[in-house]
């Protein structure tokens, strides 16, 4: 399934959306002839707060493929190649930040990394201590079950232990609608997977695309039909740096405009 098609980049380039730390890796990318070619975005970027002059740092969680994965030594995915793109937009080098999903916001709040991208969705609670761009891509959270499972669809998962990534909305939405005891968080999906394979949990609430990568990688296990919900994701932002987010949603929009984020998308998520 190709997720994202072009109606869906004509709604989120519409929707604008103004409404978690210690660093363990980073990538430092940058691309001279696109910063020589944008004077005016270097202008522009004087007027808004960074947390290191000339480099626009993204806080992530590098291990959500294929959002954002490492590569060898190098953090790749479309959540940085989208980032990259912002950023020889705006004439300045990218850095990006690898932490704990649940340190991101936390990291972009005190002003250690300038934006957070990693997947996120816009929830009313991460709206109370960020800001978001206008939405970049649609998701959907996935239920992945070992083969022969009683568990045919969001409902059985009642009274099931649900495998879910630490902060992800997986894990607020599961926890909010089973309970707190009904839910295992793991911060890696490859600890999930192990869990889920041990019987020492009967599920794992995901997003789709990771989810296809896991069901790739173990044999054994499957996706099921029936979904378990639909977000938005877009990039989160501290509250009062009004002129960055600003800035980088107008990047943003020219971006999905002109089919540069869909191309990144595709390159990255294969039609079946």
């Amino acid at each position: 399934m190709k997720k994202f098609t072009a109606a869906m980049l004509t709604m989120a380039l519409a929707g604008t959306m103004l409404t978690g730390c210690g660093s363990t890796a980073s990538n430092t990318t940058t691309d001279d002839s696109a910063a020589k070619d944008n004077t005016a975005a270097t202008d522009t970027a004087a007027e808004f707060k960074l947390a290191t002059d000339g480099k626009l740092t993204m806080a992530t969680n590098a291990y959500f493929e294929p959002w954002e994965y490492y590569d060898g030594e190098n953090i790749v995915g479309i959540d940085p190649e989208v980032a990259q793109a912002i950023a020889d937009k705006l004439g300045l080098e990218l850095e990006i930040m690898d932490m704990d999903f649940d340190s991101i916001v936390t990291a972009v709040s005190a002003g250690k990394a300038d934006m957070g991208m990693a997947g996120m969705t816009v929830t009313e609670e991460r709206q109370k201590n960020v800001d978001f761009s206008q939405t970049y891509a649609s998701a959907v959270q996935a239920i992945i079950v070992p083969d022969g499972s009683d568990i045919k669809t969001a409902d059985d998962m009642e009274g099931k232990k649900i495998g879910v990534m630490q902060g992800f909305t997986g894990d607020l939405s599961c926890t909010e609608q089973f309970g707190e005891d009904a839910v295992v968080r793991f911060n890696k999906s490859a600890e999930a997977v192990m869990a889920l394979t041990q019987g020492k949990i009967d599920c794992i609430v995901i997003d789709n695309e990771p989810a296809k990568k896991i069901i790739e990688a173990n044999s054994g296990l499957t996706i099921l039909d029936s979904k378990y919900s639909q977000e938005d994701y877009a990039i989160a932002f501290a509250k009062g740096n009004d002129g960055l987010r600003d800035a980088v949603d107008a990047a943003l929009g020219e971006l999905i405009s002109d089919g540069t984020v869909e191309q990144i998308m595709n390159k990255y998520i294969v039609a079946d």
